[in-house]
């Protein structure tokens, strides 16, 4: 009998299984390869083995990153790329280096670097899913290593400014969403009727770009001029995901969910008002507990005065004179 596996990763929204394109990758796969996955909704790494997701769990051993667990899967006889020739092997190889080379950065960039969508969307999901206190931490480190990411893969020269880093990923991204769609097709899947591990990919990718209600949509809005890629990931939701995907609201009107950036600083305030008075009062609380129970104590010294005083003073002021 086979072990059993066990995947943490991040929760579902906006009509997804989950908003996460790593974890979006390795959900896909097992379910083309019939992996008996149990997925585990966590929304906090820090419950995680490894503290990264998504993570998989087999007996003793955990795998991280995308790759990494397609790997053990196919070691497990879960492989949805067994009947692909070499060539198509080696065409799948090359299209997810494509992947991560062009379209990853604006991935990145859009969910996590650019202000509008990160304060009304990502920061906003996120924060109220991720517990308290983490939720106050973890959404800006998670930002702050996107930022970094791209600057290391991107900001080289001869681009320098974040400005001219942010044009080059998104004119390379475009690029990539062209060549995907050209060789897609009027195809159900990259090769022929039967997905493999460069659907998943493709899959983890573009469906939050996809899905997700964007302020700031100029690669949601080129993915839209290419109704194969639409309907590709609307095919792998219905085909493979239809319990997931209706336990992730996707609301009926985008403009019904927008909150405006106004609005979503206000709440934010709001949250992180009450989270303060929060932690005061529990501070305060372990305090007196800490004095009252004699760990803490304060000492006070009153600044010392001679004995002679002011009589003392005043008998030498006369004395003087």
């Amino acid at each position: 009998m086979a072990a059993p596996m066990e995947l943490s990763c991040w929760s579902g929204g906006w009509g997804l299984p989950s908003v996460h394109p790593e974890s979006l990758i390795v959900m896909a796969y097992a379910r083309f390869a019939g992996a008996p996955v149990k997925v585990n909704a966590t929304d906090n790494p820090w419950k995680a083995p490894t503290g990264k997701l998504p993570a998989l769990i087999s007996e003793d051993t955990v795998i991280t990153q995308p790759t990494g667990i397609l790997s053990f899967l196919r070691k497990k006889k879960y492989n949805a790329d067994y009947e692909l020739s070499a060539k198509q092997g080696a065409d799948t190889l090359a299209y997810i280096a494509l992947l991560e080379e062009k379209l990853h950065p604006a991935l990145l960039h859009t969910f996590w670097v650019d202000a509008e969508n990160y304060c009304n969307v990502t920061r906003s999901w996120f924060a109220s899913k991720i517990p308290f206190p983490l939720n106050l931490y973890l959404p800006g480190k998670m930002s702050r290593a996107a930022l970094n990411r791209i600057l290391l893969t991107k900001g080289a020269s001869p681009f320098y400014s974040l400005i001219e880093v942010e044009a080059q990923i998104y004119r390379d991204a475009k690029e990539c969403l062209n060549l995907l769609s050209h060789r897609l097709g009027n195809s159900q899947f990259f090769f022929e009727n039967k997905p493999t591990s460069l659907d998943a990919f493709v899959f983890g990718f573009l469906a939050p770009l996809y899905k997700a209600s964007l302020p700031s949509a100029q690669l949601q809005q080129h993915i839209k001029q290419l109704p194969n890629l639409c309907d590709f990931c609307d095919n792998i939701l219905s085909a493979y995901f239809t319990s997931d995907a209706s336990n992730g609201r996707q609301p009926s009107q985008q403009s019904s969910t927008r909150t405006s950036e106004a609005d979503c600083f206000e709440a934010e305030r709001q949250k992180q008002r009450k989270q303060f008075l929060v932690t005061l009062i529990t501070l305060t609380a372990c305090a007196a507990y800490l004095f009252t129970s004699g760990f803490l104590s304060v000492e006070l010294q009153d600044d010392h005065i001679p004995e002679k005083g002011i009589a003392g003073q005043e008998e030498s002021i006369s004395g003087h004179k």
